[in-house]
Parts: structure tokens; sequence; C-alpha cells
């Protein structure tokens, strides 16, 4: 019962197994393999129009990198208050910015709303020097709290930052869960939405340890290569990357595991609906539960072995904790079963 993150899940036999099948023989360095090709017009197809590559090892890479690729002299790049690249990445993108900064924007649903970007930008305005100047905007699809954007949403931010001529990055590291939760194809959730730049994350889904920045257009592409050596995410066996996306992508792979993650959560928020002494704090919508315990509740998980993770409260929400209650986090994976579900049913209801 292991549902503290789909970090903790292993990777998926046909990915570990494309990992064996490449690892013998000789393949050209640095990204210039028949296989890292394969796999950059796998993403073109995927996208449905040409798009950039680049192979990092991590999310928080991707994403560092990522704003770096539009990093301006006293720049500043907007992103909701708590999303992963605010508070989860101990300050790696303002590192590798070099002294811009994220600016943090208030909204529900872990969502920033179009009129909070308007004001937050506002508060930069052009040829103030002092202030600083605006250089971006980050969204997290799905978010951080398991909500995902829909396409009216990401319409909304993505004309602010047309208006104001900012870019617009998507953190994708659950990218194939928000995908499954729309039904729509991943054209329709990034470059028809007027995003510019995504952080796909394959490592939540199944992956062993592959990421990637793709890039939509070619505003941003001179940049790239320079700021992924220098931020020492130049792998020299890049073809190990590419051997796990090349699983990954065939045959739909990652649509189904991403399916699975999202069907567990949905089994499993039904549970805390019906059980007592729990209560959903909001409807999940990719693959991540929030639900609230009571503390007879939350121990009598711990003692049978389930693992899974305090929480906190949100800034912006009407969700009101009761004495003795806590907010916990559920991540489910591909990994994660009926059974595993079924345990957790037996142990609420048979209290």
């Amino acid at each position: 019962m292991h549902f503290a993150s789909d970090n903790w899940a292993g990777a998926h036999p046909s990915i570990a197994e494309s990992l064996v099948r490449h690892a013998g023989g000789f393949a050209q360095a640095y990204g210039t393999s028949e296989l890292d090709r394969r796999v950059e017009q796998r993403f073109a197809e995927i996208f449905e129009r040409e798009c950039e590559v680049f192979f990092v090892g991590t999310g928080t890479a991707a994403n560092a990198l990522s704003l770096t690729a539009f990093n301006k002299a006293g720049g500043v790049a907007f992103c909701h208050r708590e999303a992963h690249v605010i508070e989860d990445e101990c300050g790696a993108p303002e590192f590798f910015l070099g002294g811009s900064r994220l600016h943090g924007v208030d909204g529900p649903d872990g969502k920033i709303t179009p009129e909070n970007l308007q004001k937050a930008i506002a508060r930069f305005p052009a040829g103030f020097v002092h202030s600083g100047r605006p250089m971006g905007v980050t969204i997290t699809q799905a978010t951080e709290i398991g909500t995902v954007h829909s396409l009216d949403e990401l319409d909304a931010i993505s004309a602010v930052c047309r208006e104001h001529d900012l870019p617009l990055h998507m953190d994708g590291a659950r990218f194939a869960n928000a995908l499954v939760s729309l039904d729509v194809s991943p054209a329709e959730m990034t470059w028809k939405r007027g995003v510019d730049m995504v952080s796909f994350g394959g490592t939540k889904n199944g992956c062993w340890c592959a990421e990637a920045i793709i890039i939509f257009g070619n505003r941003f592409t001179g940049e790239l290569p320079y700021i992924r050596k220098r931020g020492a995410q130049l792998f020299s066996k890049t073809r190990f990357i590419a051997a796990q996306f090349e699983a990954y992508l065939e045959d739909d792979l990652w649509l189904k595991t991403a399916r699975q993650a999202n069907a567990m959560t949905t089994r499993l928020a039904q549970v805390f609906e019906q059980a007592p002494g729990a209560r959903l704090a909001w409807q999940p919508q990719a693959n991540e539960i929030f639900a609230i315990l009571n503390d007879t509740t939350a121990e009598r998980l711990r003692s049978a072995g389930a693992v899974f993770a305090p929480w906190k409260l949100p800034r912006v929400t009407d969700v009101v904790l009761e004495q003795n209650e806590q907010l916990y986090r559920f991540v489910t994976s591909f990994a994660s079963t009926d059974d595993h579900v079924d345990q957790v049913q037996r142990l609420l209801t048979n209290a």
C-alpha cells in the first residue's frame, strides 16, 4: 500500500527491457545517435508538429533550464504560489537564473487565475528598472494539488501571456496523467493553447530516469544546447534516456500507465468518500488524492503498512480541518493495483 509518491514506483517492465536491449554495442554520444533521432521524431508525431527535444535527467533540471532559456536581466517569472517550481526545487530555478526570480501568484485549486496574473504583471511596469521586468509564466499540469487546468483555463492564461509578450512554460511532471484526464491530444493541451515550452515528465509514470524539454518554434532553441551543457544535463550516453522514451511512447504505453494510475485514484477516492473518519478535501482530477483523515483513521492505516504523506492546506481554500484531523496526500502510479485499494477499503470499513 505505497501511496507516498509515484516516484516510489519502479520502472515499467517494457522500459527496463528497452534499456537492456540498447545496453550493448556502440552508439554516437551526446544526443546524436540514431535512437535519439528516432525518439525526437516520435515526439514530433505525438505533438503533431516539429519541435526541439532536449533530454535531461530530472524534472527539476527540466524546469530550471526551461526558465533559463527565456531569462532576462532583472527577470521575473510568474507561477502559482504553491507550485512545485517555487516550493520544492530548493531554489534551483533561481540558481540557474543567476539573479532573476520567481513570483508567486495566488489562485484557487492550485491554479493561477488570469485576473491575478494580470495584477502580478502590473507590479512590474515597463521601464521601471528598480522592480525588475516580467520574463515568462510557468504553470503546472497536473497541479501540485492534483487538479488539472481545463483547455479554457489554459487559453485564458495564454491570452494574458500573449498580451504581454511573455512565453508560457508548462511543468508536465505528470503530463500524461493530466492528458488522459482531459481526454485530449498532446497538441490540444500545449501549443494549440499557446504553450511555448513543456517539461515533459516520464519518471513518475513508469520510466527510470527520463525527462525532456520540448520547445515549439525556434524562439529559445539557440540557447538550450549551451544551457543544458552548462547545467550538467548533457549526458554523454543519452541513448539510455532515449531508450526509455522509445518504450514509453511505443504503442501508447505512456497513456496506458497514466490511465492505470488515474483509475486507481478514482477507486481510492470512492473509498475515502464512503469510509468513516475520512473525507475528500476536493475531488481528484489526475493521480493524486488529498484526503482528510482523523488521527485514529490515519494511525490505523499506518499501522497496517499504508504509506502516505501529511500535507499542508493550500493558502487559498475553503477547506476547514476539525479537531484531530489532518490533510494527507495519496498518490497512485502505474504500479498501483486494485488489491492495494481493496486493502485500504478493508481497513477502513472493518474498523
